[in-house]
């Protein structure tokens, strides 16, 4: 069995979406070994409770600094032998102790479609730009803000002017894209799964 970890600090849709799919059957012979927490308030402690997956909750100010806090991580996800790391609205850029750890296996979910409109607000960024055609990005995690090697893209056209819309419509394909490209990922299906 494949093992993933989800690293998240929000609300937790993402992180749910993916529970769901290795239930019915979308992501194959795989669990969610591990959620990672940056915030201890954060909604997503409560989805997981829901599943029983183990959760790692820190608070960055307790460590003296990233490489301390992300050593921590490391061990825990060694011990664990996770294959892949999910981020799912993780507000924090990740440092070289992980990337270094696990090299091409830290995935990003992001809210346009790269290379444009980087960083925490992709979606009203692109809505406030004026773009037509929006989209997510699944891409590998590298040094560079949303600057990694993208595995995955779907696009939609949206000619109102309602940013809620476009966002419940970013979510409705988040939820769908994310589960189906870490299945493939793990070796799940081919890419006609895709069309």
């Amino acid at each position: 069995m494949k093992k993933l970890a989800v690293f998240a600090s929000g609300n937790g849709t993402n992180y749910e979406a993916i529970e769901q799919a290795i239930q019915n059957g979308v992501i194959e012979d795989a669990c969610v070994a591990l959620l990672v927490v940056d915030k201890k308030e954060a909604y997503v402690i409560e989805r997981a409770k829901k599943y029983g997956t183990k959760v790692f909750v820190f608070n960055p100010k307790d460590y003296e600094s990233k490489a301390a806090y992300e050593t921590e991580i490391v061990t825990m996800l060694e011990e664990l032998s996770v294959d892949l790391i999910c981020l799912a609205g993780y507000m924090r850029i990740i440092g070289e102790t992980l990337l270094n750890a696990f090299k091409k296996r830290i995935i990003n979910i992001h809210p346009a479609l790269l290379p444009s409109f980087k960083g925490a607000h992709g979606i009203l960024d692109a809505f406030n730009y004026g773009v037509k055609v929006y989209g997510v990005t699944i891409h590998y995690v590298s040094s560079e803000l949303d600057g990694g090697e993208i595995i995955r893209q779907k696009a939609f056209e949206y000619y109102g002017n309602n940013p809620n819309e476009v966002e419940e419509k970013i979510h409705e394909i988040e939820h769908v894209l994310y589960p189906k490209t870490i299945n493939w990922l793990l070796g799940g299906f081919s890419n006609e799964s895709f069309n």
